[in-house]
Order: structure tokens, then sequence, then C-alpha cells
């Protein structure tokens, strides 16, 4: 079995891949808070740990890639107090719609998607376990967790404690502060407050889970303690991660995951993609505007670890390069690839297995179509397409080699009409069937032994 590194944000070093359960590997990778429509940031994690655990169970790995979904989390309140709804309605609502998003990039789906909403048991039993061994503290109907009381806080974002202040920290792990014995403490559980319609029992007061323990609960419910890969965005490497990462080693005396993987931010016009900015690109818009495929394609263009530029021409030239794969593949046969390329597969396998860089790994792809395709070569048979299906099955590319359709009669119909029109020189009318085409949805090409129709 190759070997796999990865790099480690808690090492800043490439670890290998040494998974917990021989033959079997673990990923939870923390999903969208369901205040509002998902952007096409929002789906750099969701493509990137999917993909990830393609590349596993290619390699002979059984995995299990779990992405969760914040549904309680004061953003909804917020949200749905602004709109005049109820948080429940809101988070179900969007919540459906992030998985109507997310399927339409036609990668399938994790294989858990646990909310915070349905773990509230184990929530709640977590908390108490970290207030009976002295690491939280309840008050007022809040339960904070002591921060100092961790020696290990702040390995994992590399923070020195002395040097955090209360600034350091987002609005929500400042709330409360007056009923804190230190300012650096973090939220548990948040009582209940006037106007907040959702709420549930637990043993020190109606309330709800703060942000942090509902991750540590959701991962361990999952996955256990101890499990291979957590991923994420890095805008939550601190404090997101660093107090999961703090509230299980206080709960269980370990860490909570061996290899922690952050992806870059999607950037627009140089600052970091975000509702609360307004340079959102909607994840469904992007997708109508440009298709699933290159939506992929530009998402693992860059390496995950480096942020990524979005804007209208890296999608056309994301678009671009499916349009050009596409189009090989009309040209191979289905079968197998000649063994002189068989070098460049390994190349592009190699290049996921280090860090899983999908950047080196599709120029290697580029590379082996060049090949393949170079008028120099010659080959006594058709050029078998096997290598270039298991690169882009990997890459969630597969289906640009899917057989394509049959156009409609209506569309056959008209693109006969161009042929007889082109014949009569008519080329005005030929043009004019042309558009109606596209129209329709079609491409008509030319070639020696008549005309072709491919989707748009």
């Amino acid at each position: 079995m190759r070997e796999i590194l990865l790099h480690d944000t808690r090492t800043g070093e490439l670890q290998p891949l040494r998974p917990r359960d021989p033959g079997g590997v673990g990923i939870y990778a923390c999903g969208p808070t369901v205040y509002s429509r998902i952007h096409i940031g929002n789906a750099r994690p969701f493509v990137i740990f999917t993909l990830l655990a393609r590349f596993f169970e290619h390699e002979g790995f059984l995995t299990k890639l779990v992405i969760n979904v914040t549904d309680v989390n004061d953003k909804i309140y917020d949200a749905a107090r602004a709109q005049g709804r109820s948080s429940e309605t809101l988070a179900k609502e969007m919540t459906d719609l992030y998985f109507a998003d997310t399927d339409a990039l036609g990668l399938g789906r994790p294989d858990r998607e646990p909310l915070a909403s349905e773990t509230m048991g184990p929530i709640v039993e977590y908390v108490q376990t970290l207030i009976d061994s002295g690491h939280a503290y309840a008050t007022e109907g809040d339960v904070f967790f002591r921060v100092r009381a961790d020696s290990g806080y702040g390995s994992l974002s590399h923070r020195r404690i002395e040097e955090l202040g209360l600034e350091s920290h987002p609005p929500e792990d400042k709330e409360g502060s007056a009923r804190k014995e230190d300012p650096l403490d973090f939220a548990l559980w948040k009582g209940r407050k006037q106007g907040e319609d959702t709420w549930w029992e637990a043993p020190w007061g109606q309330g709800r889970p703060g942000w942090h323990i509902e991750c540590s609960a959701m991962a361990e419910d999952a996955l256990g303690v101890g499990f291979d890969i957590h991923g994420g965005g890095s805008d939550l490497l601190f404090p997101h991660h660093e107090n999961e990462a703090a509230q299980t080693r206080a709960a269980r005396g370990e860490e909570l995951a061996r290899i922690w993987m952050h992806n870059g931010m999607i950037q627009s016009t140089g600052e970091k993609m975000a509702k609360s900015v307004g340079n959102i690109a909607p994840l469904h818009e992007t997708i109508e505007r440009y298709g699933c495929d290159a939506v992929v394609m530009y998402l693992i263009s860059g390496h995950y670890r480096q942020p990524l530029a979005f804007s209208e021409a890296a999608m056309d030239q994301a678009r671009a390069n499916v349009s050009r794969i596409r189009e090989v593949g009309r040209r191979l046969s289905r079968g197998d690839s000649p063994e002189d390329l068989a070098p460049l597969r390994d190349r592009f396998f190699a290049a996921l297995a280090r860090d899983f860089n999908t950047a080196e790994a599709l120029a290697v792809l580029n590379e082996w179509i060049r090949e393949a395709t170079s008028p120099h070569q010659a080959r006594s048979s058709p050029l078998g397409d096997s290598h270039l299906r298991e690169m882009l099955a990997v890459l969630g590319l597969g289906a640009l080699l899917a057989p394509t359709e049959r156009a409609p009669e209506g569309v056959r119909d008209l693109a006969e009409q161009r042929v007889k029109a082109r014949g009569e020189r008519d080329f005005a009318v030929a043009d004019r069937l042309r558009d109606e085409i596209a129209e329709l949805g079609w491409e008509v090409r030319d070639g020696a032994d008549g005309f072709e129709l491919l989707p748009l």
C-alpha cells in the first residue's frame, strides 16, 4: 500500500497516515452553520474531504466520512429573528437547501451527516463530564469551560495562552463575560434567554449548547475519540478547533483526532468570501451558470491548504478544462490504456499521496492527455481510456467520460435543416438554425462524416 503523507496543523509537518483501525480511516469535517444558503466557499471543505475519502478508498482503505450540520447557533437565532421566523423553521429550510445544493455537485453524500439538534443527549453528557472533572462550571444557567485548566491549550493553533486577550475570541465567546471566572473561558451551554424560541432541558437549566461542544460531541458520537483526520476551513482553527481539542483532552484524557487538516479560504477581490462581507457567490447559482463539473474542477485547481481566488475568469478556465477533457474522452475507446502511459498514471496518484496535491495531480493528468493525443505517437490500436477514467473518478469528474446522450428528434431535425441550408449556401439560415440548436442546449459540430450534436 502506498504511503500517504498529510500536513498536520498541530505539528506543522507532513505526517504519515497511520490509521487507528488498520485498514480503515475516519474523517470528520466541519460543515456549515445553516442560517442562510451556502456559497462556493462553504463548498470547498465539502469537496476536498469528499474527494480525500475517495482517494483513500482507491488506495484500499475502508473510509468513513462524517460532515456535520450546525443547526443550533446564535447566527440562526439572529437571522430567524430578523426575518420574523422561528429558528427551527429557518434551520430546517436551510439544511434542506444545503443538502440539495451539495447534491448538485454530483459527488454523493458523506457516510454520516449529524445535526446538532439531534445530538443533544451526547452534548449534555459531555458538558456534565467536564463539570464533574472540574474543567467546567455552571453559573446562572450557563456553563463555561476553564481554559487555563487545559495545559495544552493553544497547541493546535500555535498560540500562547499568556498572549490571548478577549479580543481574540468571536462574539459568541464573549457573551456572558460578567459571569465568567476568567475572560478566556468559553460557553459550553447557554441558558435560555427571552425571545429564544428553541431550547433543551439540562441539569443546570433550560438552554442550548455552545458551538464548540456541539462538534466535539458529534465527532465522538460518530467516530469515537482519537479518530484519524479532523478537517475544516482555516478560519475555524482558532478558536473553534482549538476549543474542540481542549474539551476532548479535558473530558477523555486524549486527543480528539490524530491529524488536523485545514483548507484555505476562497477569496473574492482579495478578501475571504463571507456572508457577513457580502462578497459571496451562492453555490447553487454558480453551478447553474457553469455546471457542477466546472465547479469541482475550480475547487481542486489549487492546493487545498492555499487560498483560492474566485473570479469569472477562474470559472471560465475551469469550464474550458472540463470541455477539453470531455472532448478527449470522446476520442478514446473504452479499454486498457497503453503501458507507456502508466508512469504518468502513477505520478498522478503519487501527487495525491503527498498531502493531497490536486493541483499537481491535474498537471500530470493534462500531461497524460497531451501524450495520449500527440500526433507523433504511432499506435497500432485505438487508445484505451482506463487510466483517464481511473484518475477522473478519484477527482469526482468521472461523468466527463460518460456516453453522450442522444439529442431529441426536434434538435436533430433542426440540424438536418442546417445541413440542407449549408448545402444550398444559405449561410444566414444555417447560422440561425445553429443558434436555435444552442438555445435548446446543444452544439452542432460539422465533420467529414456529417454533423455531431453535443450537449452544451
